[in-house]
């Protein structure tokens, strides 16, 4: 029973919201309320990073969409007051924003400047100075300092702010800014008023679509979906007592490929819609049947559906050194989520030449991968210890012991003979995974990386960093509700087998705000993948090629 809610609530200024985030404070601001969130970071069953992206934000979009009706009820036992105005969004510190604190004897309801209104703490004397275009956002929002700042005026001589005043763009600098301008000539303006318009009609479409029915589970899907996966074991397993080893790896990874596709609805809740019942279904899964850890995944997956796209934050786009989709990183970027430098060394730079080319190789392994993700995560601890998730650690643990246990041993080691046989095996089994992990990539790879700011709707920057695939109705089995990925990301709880007839709704909210809707057929979508990995190969031979002739340059004579 959720708590009852106070009758009077202190009316916050964003200057005294800022206060509070500079202090540490986790403060969000959610149907225009504003939430003190710190007790619950180690609570929250998708991870802490999931939060901490909608620090000084208003989340209302993202929340609604990611929770249940009784989850969001639950929310509001961490109300500390309410805003009055529209909000202006803060750049959350996990992605590089500077908060002040109220002096004493400042004035709380003075609005902040221009450059506090970006979660910004520059020092006025220095303001005017231009920043640097590929960490600036379109709408002036700054993701990471590169021009030191100096700390006061009289620590910057005359002649050093005549040389700054106007910096010449790097070569990579004016890659991200002609990106970050074709964004902008392409979709919606970004003044508050455009985007709260987007907003407004993207919440008209969420009712639509729950009077339409379309976040109910069509039950009578997941048993036809039952039936063709009872086909996949018994096959792996005639086959297996039949001694066609490798045919029966088919069916072994092909199962593994269609179970992946329930384990994605369960952990968004799509099935049941009730919290634990979803979670286990997601874990007996993903854990016991296919060796790999929902937990983690959604850790993950929730991260990503926050910051679509982002280079620094976006965990589903940093593959380094074995891919990199943007320029940005050349550039050893910090990584938010694993919290540690990408870096582009000696091997990255030799793998990036030809990443296209080693594409749909290296996507044959992505399983292995994942195995070694799901590990790292349980081993380490890196969920949730407390609250309503405490125990999915433990029941995933007996979950990988299980699935080493039936798949390692009593398959691979006890009944195929021959190392050769066991080897091709295990191989065959993953590489028929493969087409699942180009359809996870092919929505996201070929779309833009550019960061437009804060300012930016949740529904437009979804739309701008993610694309579908348009196939055949008989073919969503082989997709798996993967095709209809931006139709997903805007509304992540809605079980797959609805989003064909959701798609209709979507693109008639498109075209009334105007947002180009990204549909592709499956080999154009691969060959635009191919391309953009291309593209960044050849733009790292060029930096390459600068780089060898500005060293000789000014270091040949020596």
């Amino acid at each position: 029973m959720a708590p009852k809610e106070p009758r009077q609530l202190k009316v916050f200024s964003r200057r005294e919201v800022e206060d509070l985030i500079s202090q540490g404070r986790s403060i969000v601001i959610l149907d225009n309320h504003v939430l003190k969130v710190d007790a619950w970071l180690p609570y929250h069953p998708g991870g802490d990073k999931a939060i901490r992206h909608m620090i000084g934000r208003d989340a209302t979009d993202e929340v609604h969409r990611f929770h249940s009706a009784q989850t969001l009820e639950l929310t509001k036992r961490y109300r500390i007051g309410r805003i009055e105005e529209r909000w202006v969004n803060f750049l959350p510190p996990i992605q590089g924003g500077k908060f002040r604190a109220i002096e004493e004897g400042e004035d709380e309801e003075v609005e902040s400047s221009d450059t506090s209104i970006i979660g910004q703490d520059i020092d006025s004397s220095v303001a005017s100075i231009a920043p640097s275009p590929v960490f600036d956002s379109a709408d002036g929002s700054s993701l990471r300092e590169r021009i030191p700042r100096p700390s006061s005026a009289s620590s910057m001589s005359s002649m050093e702010l005549e040389h700054n005043d106007k910096p010449k763009m790097s070569l990579l600098d004016a890659r991200t800014q002609r990106e970050i301008d074709l964004d902008k000539t392409t979709y919606p303006s970004l003044d508050p008023a455009t985007q709260e318009r987007i907003s407004t009609k993207y919440r008209e479409l969420h009712e639509r679509i729950q009077s339409e029915g379309l976040y109910r589970c069509r039950y009578s899907s997941y048993g036809i979906e039952c039936l063709r996966y009872t086909f996949f074991v018994g096959m792996f397993v005639f086959l297996l007592s039949k001694g066609w080893y490798l045919s029966s790896a088919v069916f072994l990874g092909t199962l593994w490929h269609q179970l992946s596709f329930t384990v994605h609805d369960a952990s968004h809740m799509g099935l049941s819609h009730d919290f634990q019942i979803d979670s286990t279904i997601a874990m007996f899964v993903a854990s016991y049947m296919g060796g790999l850890s929902a937990c983690w995944w959604k850790s993950n997956h929730n991260v990503h559906h926050l910051v679509t796209n982002s280079a620094e934050h976006d965990p589903d786009i940093q593959h380094m050194p074995f891919f990199a989709i943007s320029h940005r990183f050349f550039e050893n970027l910090f990584s938010s989520y694993y919290e540690r430098v990408l870096e582009y060394d000696a091997f990255a730079k030799v793998l990036l030449r030809y990443q296209s080319k080693l594409y749909y190789v290296i996507m044959c392994f992505g399983r292995f991968n994942l195995y070694r993700l799901s590990w790292a995560f349980l081993l380490f601890g890196q969920g949730p210890k407390k609250g309503p998730a405490w125990w999915h650690r433990y029941f995933e643990l007996v979950g990988l012991v299980f699935f080493w246990t039936w798949y390692g041993y009593g398959v691979v080691y006890k009944c195929i003979p021959g190392g050769w046989n066991k080897f091709l095996f295990v191989m065959i089994s993953h590489a028929v995974t493969m087409p699942l992990h180009v359809q996870i990539t092919l929505s996201h790879f070929a779309m833009s990386t550019a960061d437009l700011g804060t300012t930016e709707s949740f529904a437009q920057k979804m739309l701008r960093t993610t694309m579908d695939v348009d196939c055949p109705q008989w073919l969503d089995f082989f997709h798996g509700g993967l095709q209809f990925q931006a139709i997903h990301h805007l509304f992540p709880r809605i079980p797959r087998h609805n989003l064909r007839r959701t798609q209709r709704l979507v693109q008639d909210f498109c075209n009334e705000v105007d947002i180009p809707y990204a549909l592709y057929g499956f080999v154009e979508g691969n060959k635009v993948v191919i391309g953009k990995l291309a593209d960044v190969s050849r733009q790292a031979a060029i930096l390459a090629e600068c780089q060898r002739t500005m060293a000789e340059g000014d270091f040949g004579s020596h």
